[in-house]
């Protein structure tokens, strides 16, 4: 079967708000509706020319099913475009991005609006399951003897809240939190407390310059909240953080013996960015500008228990299939969702024995120039939004080729990557 080319032709993502122990000022759909209104403002067709919306989403709050359908209806693409939320946990707006992108390629549709949104600060708060069976016993209580005999048997234990954000954090299965993982990779590669400080100071540093720099202006789109607040730039940026600051903070998951904290680790985040994708007719059709090409995407599956690693067998996929080397890449994005997890993914990329061991490689493929790894930073610094961060990669790695000039650049995060290049 003929496939088409898939391009970019433009994209937008909100300034990534660092939740504040309460609960922020926008939904998950408010941060996807703002990503996306410039981007269509700047089309050349209305908005119901659209052939499909998807996004990525992990936490939708309940009144928010099928989010991406939601947000297609509340950014005017109307009714008869129809549209689908797909979850992959951190790597949900990569999975948008490949499933808008398989779509057009196969011909199922021209013009695809995708991205990915998350509201963190807005998880759900559960009862426990005991307090679910008390409240099961009252409502089933057919008259008022029996409801307040089964009232009376609530316990100060049924109260204990089940915040799903912690939840959705661990793994079920080998009963690790992220940040305990990365402590797993901490120990396997010998990757000190110092490295993972000096790579954070380092994301706070890069994303500030990129920000002074005017590197981030067609990018972000300003966020105005009901209060009349507006929102310009990532709150989670640290612009006094020093290597001495970092220094001070206390393991986060190993409170003896660890060496990841707060300082060294992604944020909760509210954000989200969204993108539009054509085929080669859409783009000839409507003189669509574009910003690169998606090549193609490839995913891995890793042992739970080292989930950070993820990014080194995808890319590792990738690159082989597509007769890449690492020193072809003119840019690589590598999600921060921890900093000993991307200094860990680039000890294992340049490893031979991980080459031989676990890669069936007979060669290592060599970890990426630090000058072309997250330039502008990350998510040290920005924030991690976890659906929406893998649409963020894609979004800012085309903005950065683009000032390069061209080239070919990788966004990859843990479950998942993404290559595609620009001229």
């Amino acid at each position: 079967m003929a496939t088409s080319k898939v391009f970019v032709v433009d994209g937008a993502r909100t300034p990534f708000l660092r939740a504040q122990g309460k609960l922020g000022p926008f939904s998950a759909a408010d941060l996807a509706v703002a990503a996306g209104r410039p981007v269509l403002a700047r089309m050349p067709f209305a908005p119901s020319v659209i052939d499909e919306v998807i996004v990525g989403c992990v936490i939708p709050a309940p009144d928010e099913a099928n989010i991406a359908r939601i947000i297609s209806l509340r950014l005017g693409c109307g009714k008869q475009v129809p549209a689908f939320t797909v979850q992959r946990n951190c790597a949900s707006g990569l999975q948008a991005i490949a499933s808008a992108s398989e779509r057009i390629a196969l011909g199922h549709s021209d013009i695809v609006l995708a991205g990915g949104t998350e509201a963190m600060s807005r998880a759900p708060v559960q009862w426990n399951a005991a307090m679910v069976t008390w409240l099961a016993g009252v409502m089933r209580a057919r008259t008022g003897f029996a409801r307040l005999k089964a009232m009376a048997g609530i316990r100060p234990a049924y109260l204990k809240p089940v915040f799903t954000l912690l939840l959705g954090l661990s793994d079920p299965l080998v009963k690790l939190s992220m940040g305990q993982t990365a402590e797993v990779l901490t120990h396997r590669f010998l990757i000190t407390r110092e490295q993972q400080d000096t790579y954070a100071q380092q994301s706070h540093e890069r994303l500030a310059a990129a920000f002074d720099d005017g590197h981030m202006q067609g990018e972000i789109a300003t966020l105005y909240d009901a209060r009349g607040e507006h929102y310009c730039e990532d709150t989670g940026l640290r612009r006094n953080s020093t290597l001495e600051k970092l220094a001070k903070l206390r393991p986060a998951f190993d409170r003896d013996y660890g060496s990841v904290t707060a300082g060294n680790s992604s944020q909760v985040t509210d954000g989200a960015a969204m993108l539009m994708l054509a085929s080669e007719t859409a783009v000839k059709r409507h003189n669509l500008p574009v910003m690169g090409e998606v090549v193609g995407h490839a995913w891995a599956g890793v042992d739970p228990r080292q989930m950070g690693l993820g990014p080194v067998h995808a890319v590792a996929k990738l690159l082989q299939k597509h007769g890449v080397a690492m020193s072809d890449l003119a840019h690589m994005e590598l999600n921060e969702a921890f900093a000993a997890q991307v200094l860990a993914c680039q000890a294992a990329w340049a490893s031979r024995d991980y080459a031989r061991d676990e890669l069936d490689m007979k060669e290592p493929l060599g970890s990426i120039d630090m000058e072309r790894l997250n330039p502008e930073g990350g998510a040290v610094a920005c924030g991690h939004p976890v659906g929406a961060s893998g649409a963020r990669l894609v979004l800012h790695m085309l903005y950065a080729l683009r000032r390069k000039g061209g080239g070919t650049g990788v966004a990859t995060l843990c479950r998942s990557c993404k290559s595609s290049t620009t001229s």
